[in-house]
């Protein structure tokens, strides 16, 4: 089977792309296999994506906007062209399917796809993959292309069409790899037997979880607890200067591979971006969220609800969000029977596995014979 994947910008977009094309690896229905990715050079698509061993186009793609200036109309141009890249790669690739796992770069490739499938040249089954709770404007303009839309999360307040379903998240095959508290504090060189809280800011870091984490240590950790900071590569400094000589603190930039932090959590404090969230179920880690209040149609507030009414995880507003509010959630929440209690429902929510319900879904196409070669 030919697959083309297109997706980029943050994690959120790039991880679930290459836990897709990990499944279809391992699925002897598709062989013989071959994979493309389409994606933009200046995102980190472009270094995240060849290092998972798959190989990557590159077309040129800006973000939307909707307000008309100077900036709309050069958005215009550049999604034209981008348009055209596009169209010459699925011409030379002639994808069975095409797989979108969102960002902005997917609107020009799949909107080729889409193209060249109408003008007879390829034949190609599309789906895109929503990750969030509320679909971005990408997502909602390339709805009338594709044959499918597959949720991350159900979508609030309505049912489902007959094009619609839920999958869950995709996650890397790594993170269901099962690994021991021990075994991630000793690769974090974090201390074996303390209260381990983990702050996840995203691929990007997050300013306001580094201010309050800050605040509650140099306030003063209470002596069971220990924090790992991950504070992005843009706030890396400065977190160091604040905390990097204090005790039972660790700062770093960003972690390639953060199943060694999920497995030394007792508790993850994290934005609620699709990808974080799938990774805290397959995971099956307890974690307080912190929706980014900026996040387009306030989808993360959307996502957490969601993740939090499993019972696995709590969620402070941006807004609320301070060392005092901070320390006092995380006392409640490291209780032995409230933590008990978060864990059991995070090892649920990790028995599902998004993977299998994309490949089911591709089988479907297979078995009705619409995915042409």
């Amino acid at each position: 089977m030919r697959l083309l994947l297109t997706g980029g910008g943050t994690g959120g977009h790039v991880y679930p792309a290459i836990a897709i094309a990990e499944a279809f690896a391992r699925e002897k229905d598709f062989t013989p296999m071959s994979v493309q990715f389409v994606g933009t050079k200046d995102r980190m698509e472009a270094q995240i994506v060849p290092k998972a061993g798959i190989d990557i186009e590159y077309v040129r793609a800006a973000p939307l906007k909707r307000e008309v200036s100077a900036a709309f109309f050069s958005m215009l141009v550049t999604n034209a062209v981008g348009f055209i890249e596009s169209f010459g790669v699925v011409r030379k690739v002639r994808p069975q399917v095409v797989i979108s796992t969102g960002g902005y770069v997917a609107l020009p490739v799949v909107a080729a796809a889409w193209f060249a499938r109408s003008l007879g040249l390829i034949g190609p089954k599309i789906a895109v993959l929503e990750p969030n709770a509320v679909s971005g404007l990408t997502n909602r303009l390339m709805a009338p292309l594709v044959d499918e839309i597959w949720y991350s999360i159900a979508p609030e307040g309505r049912p489902l069409g007959p094009r619609e379903f839920v999958i869950g998240t995709p996650v890397r095959s790594s993170m269901r790899r099962p690994m021991s508290t021990a075994e991630g504090r000793a690769a974090l060189k974090l201390e074996p037997n303390k209260s381990t809280i983990v702050v996840l800011g995203g691929s990007l870091g997050a300013h306001s979880l580094n201010t309050a984490v800050a605040d509650l240590i140099v306030a003063g950790l209470p002596d069971e607890w220990q924090v790992l900071l991950v504070a992005g590569e843009a706030e890396q400094n400065e977190m160091w200067r604040r905390l990097g000589w204090r005790e039972r603190v660790k700062v770093v930039p960003y972690l390639e591979d953060p199943r060694f932090a999920y497995a030394a959590a007792d508790i993850v404090v994290a934005r609620a971006g699709a990808s974080t969230l799938g990774e805290l179920a397959a995971t099956a880690t307890p974690a307080l969220l912190v929706p980014y209040p900026l996040a387009t149609g306030n989808h993360q507030m959307a996502n957490a609800r969601a993740h939090s009414a499993r019972g696995a995880a709590r969620i402070i507003p941006d807004a609320e969000l301070d060392a005092g509010r901070l320390r006092l959630e995380l006392t409640a929440a490291l209780g032995k029977e409230r933590l008990s209690a978060m864990r059991t429902e995070a090892e649920r929510a990790a028995l599902a596995d998004a993977r299998t319900n994309v490949v089911a879904r591709v089988k479907t196409w297979a078995i009705t014979n619409t995915a042409n070669p």
